[in-house]
């Protein structure tokens, strides 16, 4: 154990400590445009900035639900990728912190937060009484932070443990944990797509909008962690253990949930167009008209299409420095998903804004600064636990 540990110990992560002081000066750079860009128009900025916060949260959370995938199905695949899972989801302090502007700034967001709105509308009267209220808002969002980070706290302290000696198993409680972990996520993620997207058009309705946000959040994860491994390949301690059969795995695991945010985003359209009501249709008919009918096609090609027909081939999956790129672009589309979902409520013609560019960066930025924090501050495979040894021997054998 003790060569493990000397390989372990050297990390190799240098490269981690010039990223997050480049991406934090990125992010305070944009952040001061961002501040300039709030005095120029108050209405875009909130507007841009709950686009940005939706983007950067998604990978956040998707970084929690894959951890706990992780423990549930304990695979070597997800052993190697297991502390960047963890910086990732451990980034959720700075997303609680990011959530205070859209607390102020909910008037400008959501009709129904505008008492003046509500005084001429009898379906707005109904809603705010029964659900969308101000304290209710407030509250809810509150119980989304703590079920999440509550499940962070304890799956890192977990996890912590085994940096120590002595030699132990990977604790039973992390998967007693992530089983219903997964469930809580699953509710209090579609909860909060609905209260925080979802309500933009209050009287709008759909069952399989939360779920759009589960496939798509951990889609936005899983890319992320493929350019992560692509950044971190080059240098020990992962260049020792990252094998192609993990790549392929990460390939395979990209094109499951490409397929299956297809599927709910489709299944969701179907049902909507089919049974055609006029309170229902109404969100695709905003979205089909004033050029953003393009931004529907331009996801249904290259969010869908054209990365399942790459993601197909074999020796493209096995290949980081192919799959990064793809990863990337991915990740790029759902940013344009999120975009498509948000913006056509506030203008009926397709519009980008600065704000749209500079939000996204200066939230990003900070985001990376905190992950690279995190990922530097522990080993880059938990030191004690009988898997990375066994993880590190099959490298050597292959």
């Amino acid at each position: 154990m003790s060569t493990v540990m000397n390989n372990l110990d050297v990390l190799g992560l240098p490269v981690a400590e010039t990223i997050q002081k480049r991406s934090f000066a990125v992010g305070a750079a944009f952040g001061v445009l961002a501040v300039i860009g709030s005095f120029v128009g108050l209405d875009q900025f909130y507007r841009s900035y709950l686009l940005a916060y939706m983007d950067w949260l998604g990978v956040t959370l998707g970084c929690l639900a894959l951890l706990m995938l992780v423990h549930l199905t304990g695979g070597d695949w997800g052993h190697a990728i297991r502390r960047i899972l963890e910086a990732g989801c451990r980034t959720l302090w700075l997303m609680i912190v990011l959530f205070v502007p859209i607390i102020f700034g909910r008037t400008r967001l959501y009709i129904w937060a505008r008492p003046e709105a509500v005084a001429h509308d009898a379906q707005l009267q109904r809603i705010t009484q029964l659900y969308l209220t101000h304290w209710g808002f407030l509250f809810r969002a509150a119980i989304y932070f703590v079920i999440w980070g509550l499940l962070v706290f304890f799956l890192t302290r977990w996890s912590d443990a085994q940096d120590s000696p002595p030699l132990r198993p990977r604790p039973g409680s992390l998967r007693a944990l992530s089983a219903p972990g997964l469930i809580l996520y699953g509710f209090t993620i579609s909860f909060a797509a609905i209260d925080w997207v979802m309500s933009l058009d209050p009287r709008w309705i759909s069952t399989i909008y939360g779920l759009i946000f589960v496939a798509g959040e951990a889609l936005s994860a899983l890319c992320f962690v493929v350019i992560v491994v692509a950044i971190l390949v080059s240098y020990q301690p992962m260049s020792e253990y990252m094998r192609h059969k993990y790549v392929h795995d990460y390939g395979n695991l990209m094109l499951a949930f490409i397929m299956l945010w297809a599927y709910f985003s489709f299944s969701q359209w179907l049902i909507i167009w089919a049974g055609n009501l006029p309170d229902e249709i109404s969100w695709y008919m905003a979205r089909l008209s004033g050029g953003w009918a393009w931004i529907g096609l331009f996801l249904v090609l290259f969010h869908f299409a054209v990365p399942f027909a790459m993601l197909l081939s074999r020796s493209f999956k096995r290949k980081i420095g192919s799959l990064v790129w793809l990863a990337s672009w991915v990740l790029f589309m759902r940013y344009v998903d999120l975009f498509w979902h948000i913006e056509p409520v506030f203008h009926p013609a397709f519009h980008v804004s600065w704000l749209d560019i500079v939000l996204p960066l200066a939230i990003g930025g900070l985001w990376l600064a905190v992950f690279f924090g995190n990922l530097k501050a522990r080993p880059l495979l938990p030191l004690y636990d009988p898997q990375t040894q066994a993880v590190l021997e099959a490298a050597h054998e292959s």
